[in-house]
């Protein structure tokens, strides 16, 4: 057995199953089998693990912040049903159980429907703003049980963002701090870092790559982690991830189109993903839904 037919094994085992492997080199399958099974390179890859995985949270983490004080009660449009609703809103947005209870029996007290409500509103942004797409602001804005599931989802995602990263949040991890060495000097091509050389640059570190479709759903769901907890805790709502890890991501994402299934149940949960998520329209789909059934 030479090196180059070991490699030529390694590289086949990339895009076909074990058996095309073996017909295509030319060899048993029980000896493709073993070439692939020492490579080590078809199981997950723990280096690429470790480095991709938020910190675990501290039961002595940081507590959060003080729930603010109750906003004062102000005359906004004159209209004291809905000058009552935007200040329970302010309630409910604290994100503190207590007070959106108390702040929900309140708006019971108010009879109107919400519909009435809500085009009264509408009215006034309109004429506050001097044109008709304002009044698209009064949407929702009797759905005070919505408000208050997002006001609690985010309360909750503010916890668990303090307890694993404490006041370190916002400082850039193991992993953005490897993205950005390793594709420094590349020049943005439109909003975008250019997505070949992106893939040239890590491709170069392999010890860092992801092995196997678990290992991309794993590092896929921390990307996606780390920006629900910073999302979640940005007083502004403008937090996006950085170019270099914008770029890593959809570049493990594509990867889904090119490693291979190890099994039925592998596959399974890429597809899973692929469906769940809002990428299942992405040029790199249909490549990967070839790779998954085809």
């Amino acid at each position: 057995m030479t090196n180059e037919q070991r490699e030529q094994v390694i590289t086949l085992r990339r895009t076909h199953s074990l058996s095309e492997v073996a017909s295509l080199a030319g060899l048993s399958l029980g000896t493709v089998k073993a070439i692939v099974s020492r490579s080590g390179l078809f199981t997950d890859n723990p280096r690429h693990r470790a480095m991709f995985t938020l910190p675990p949270i501290k039961p002595n983490g940081e507590t959060l912040p003080a729930v603010p004080e109750l906003p004062p009660q102000e005359v906004v449009t004159g209209d004291k049903e809905i000058d009552a609703l935007l200040w329970l809103r302010q309630v409910i947005g604290t994100g503190d159980p207590v007070r959106i209870a108390q702040a929900k029996e309140a708006a019971e007290r108010i009879t109107t429907p919400p519909g009435e409500l809500e085009q009264r509103y509408g009215k006034w942004l309109v004429a506050k703003a001097g044109h008709m797409l304002a009044g698209l602001g009064s949407i929702g804005f009797a759905n005070l049980d919505g408000l208050a599931e997002r006001a609690i989802t985010r309360r909750a995602n503010e916890a668990e963002a303090i307890g694993r990263f404490g006041d370190a949040l916002w400082d850039d991890t193991q992993a953005e701090a490897f993205c950005q060495e390793v594709l420094r000097g590349l020049e943005q091509d439109s909003w975008q870092l250019p997505p070949e050389q992106v893939a040239e640059r890590f491709k170069a570190v392999p010890e860092l790559m992801p092995h196997t479709l678990s290992d991309c759903l794993h590092e896929l769901e921390y990307w996606n982690e780390l920006y629900r907890l910073r999302h979640s805790c940005d007083t502004q709502g403008y937090y996006e991830n950085s170019i270099e890890a914008h770029a890593r991501d959809w570049f493990v994402f594509g990867l889904l189109a090119e490693l291979r299934p190890r099994n039925r149940e592998e596959a399974r949960a890429a597809l899973r993903y692929l469906m769940g998520s809002e990428r299942d329209d992405a040029p790199e789909a249909e490549r990967i839904l070839d790779n998954l059934i085809g």
